[in-house]
């Protein structure tokens, strides 16, 4: 018999590792560029390596969870994550250093997606609170990173930071390891008709394009504010980029609530709740003329962004009992390729019409999550497979 909370502290592990994935391309970007001599284009195309690896690793983690079982991704996933934060840090050829962005991702990419299944399988009640209680370490780790590189770059150089880093997820790839994790819910082989019936589903299908908006929005408010911020409020990059923390922190806080003082609240009000917080702030970034309105519009939009994933996925974990990999494989996969699109076409939109037509787009964004949130709430949110 497996121990949930070994389990639990191993998925807040999985989630911590995972937020620093998503953070440390950006952070050692200006490291990179000097060791490798890059200019923009070379230091665009790393940064599309990465979502090509996570979009992979969310793409296969379900059907290999279902199958295999948590405890062999988990591991493999935090090998492969491992090995290539190690070959960033100390890679010495460009080719070697793409592939290992690659092996980051992809590591990165399964472990967000098994770590939030795993949770959702043993939580028998309150999917969503747990969850929330597990996000909390993807800020931890988004918070944290770009921390430590900074304070410690010009001690320690990039690479033996990295490379210490490294050796602490192989660390907790040896925890995973050493623990027992709920058995395969396909041990007698993998059911292809009925995996294919799952992308047919309305109410997995509504949850997904609601988390491809989700994610789209939060890449927004990650990759753009600090130039909306700069652009139209003329603070520096520095102060900017703190602003973007106190988003980072309001998302932290309330997903802490969500956890523990919220977690018998009904989930579907919660949502409502949450998008109202998000209209408010983003109307306060919008109409702000100073920098303090502007934080505080920011931390509305992380509080209210903070239980699209948590919630939405402990639905998904509700509905989906005997193939639960798979359906968080596909829902995360349809968020991620929202949040490539997306992006790409929010600097087609900031490049004709200017960095304020940001938040116009963030309202489009809005707008669907509330009419697809609108639909969810129609469809009763049971176990059905």
């Amino acid at each position: 018999m497996y121990n949930r909370k070994q389990i639990f502290i191993a998925a807040c592990l999985g989630m911590l590792m995972f937020g620093m994935a998503l953070i440390t391309l950006g952070s050692v970007q200006p490291s990179l560029r000097e060791k490798f001599s890059l200019d923009d284009a070379d230091s665009g195309m790393l940064f599309s390596i990465m979502p090509i690896g996570i979009l992979v690793g969310s793409l296969l983690f379900g059907p290999a969870c279902d199958k295999y079982g948590y405890k062999i991704v988990l591991s493999i996933s935090g090998v492969l994550f491992c090995l290539g934060i190690e070959g960033i840090a100390f890679a010495d050829t460009i080719q070697l250093l793409k592939f290992c962005i690659f092996l980051f991702g992809l590591g990165g990419g399964a472990i967000n997606g098994a770590t939030n299944a795993v949770v959702s399988d043993i939580s028998e009640t309150e999917k969503g609170a747990n969850l929330s209680l597990l996000g909390i370490f993807f800020g931890l780790g988004s918070l944290g990173m770009p921390l430590l590189i900074g304070l410690l770059k010009d001690r320690l150089g990039f690479d033996l930071i990295l490379g210490t880093v490294g050796a602490f997820t192989f660390i907790i790839t040896v925890f995973f390891l050493l623990i027992k994790f709920p058995a395969p819910r396909q041990k007698q082989g993998f059911p292809l008709r009925q995996s294919l019936s799952l992308i047919k589903d309305k109410i997995l299908l509504l949850i997904a394009f609601f988390l491809f908006f989700q994610s789209s929005f939060e890449a927004i408010i990650n990759n753009w504010t600090p130039l909306y911020l700069v652009d139209q409020l003329k603070m520096n990059t520095a102060d900017a980029i703190l602003a973007l923390t106190m988003y980072v922190a309001g998302l932290t806080g309330m997903r802490i609530l969500l956890g523990s003082i919220f977690r018998k609240m009904d989930g579907i009000k919660i949502m409502f709740v949450s998008l109202f917080s998000i209209l408010a702030g983003l109307i306060l970034l919008k109409l702000s003329h100073y920098p303090a309105s502007a934080i505080y519009g920011l931390i509305l939009l992380g509080v209210g962004l903070s239980a699209g994933f948590p919630i939405m996925l402990g639905f998904v974990g509700n509905r989906f009992t005997q193939m639960p990999g798979t359906a968080f494989s596909i829902a995360l996969v349809i968020a991620l390729l929202g949040n490539i699109l997306i992006n790409y076409i929010a600097g087609i939109v900031a490049g004709k019409f200017g960095i304020n037509s940001i938040i116009s787009l963030a309202f489009i964004e809005l707008a669907g999550m509330f009419i697809l949130c609108i639909f969810i709430s129609r469809n009763k949110i049971s176990s059905a497979t």
